[in-house]
């Protein structure tokens, strides 16, 4: 290619692009002034509209209009004022359960303090008892007294629904209810309890104390 063939290629290519970029300017402003065209058919159209409307219909509209954007309004504040007193609602309600769980811990605190003193004033008689029991002259026999005293101890364990873990020789070994100290030589047959060395004690179904016994290991 000759030098002269190259810059005739070279301009060939300018008009092109500049033809290009002609036609890319006047298709956006042919858009632009469509646009342009529609929104003026658009006010010309509602000029016309209320040029040759009753303006007696014109002010019925309007005020039909107003109303309805009042009633919107309305409805808008009808609803704030809902979501208002629906918060103010939760927020009380919130409280009182508060409120109500403070109150539920210091009742069970108190009615704990109540039981606790009920127990101790039951238990002070039975010491009354031993004291006096404890206070007799050596030679009296105070055998009964403190079989008395037990009993009344008994009565004072079964009104507060305790109950004594003492099992007889021979039952089958309960891990619950019995801790075995020890195997040994017995007349009982093998793995039943032999002795029970310690009472246990069952306080509404929950052990407070496990039996100690010791467990046959057989003849």
């Amino acid at each position: 290619m000759t030098e002269q063939d190259a810059a005739e290629t070279e301009a060939s290519s300018g008009e092109a692009d500049e033809d290009g970029t002609e036609r890319e300017d006047a298709d956006a402003s042919g858009e632009s002034a469509s646009e342009e065209r529609v929104d003026e058919d658009a006010d010309e159209e509602l000029i016309e509209r209320v040029a040759e409307s009753d303006p007696e219909e014109i002010a019925t509209e309007l005020a039909a209009l107003r109303t309805r954007v009042d009633g919107l309004e309305g409805e808008v504040d009808e609803r704030d004022a809902a979501i208002d007193d629906l918060e103010s609602k939760l927020k009380r309600k919130q409280a009182e359960f508060q409120n109500y769980k403070k109150r539920m811990k210091k009742r069970r605190e108190e009615e704990k303090k109540r039981a606790t003193e009920n127990l101790v004033s039951k238990l002070l008689d039975v010491r009354d008892n031993l004291q006096r029991a404890l206070e007799q002259d050596e030679d009296v026999d105070i055998r009964d007294g403190v079989e008395s005293t037990l009993r009344q101890f008994n009565d004072v364990l079964d009104a507060e629904n305790v109950d004594v873990i003492e099992p007889e020789p021979g039952t089958d070994v309960d891990p619950e209810y019995h801790q075995v100290l020890a195997r040994v030589d017995s007349d009982q047959p093998e793995g039943t309890i032999d002795e029970v060395h310690r009472a246990g004690y069952v306080m509404a179904e929950k052990v407070l104390r496990e039996a100690q016994v010791t467990v046959s290991e057989g003849e």
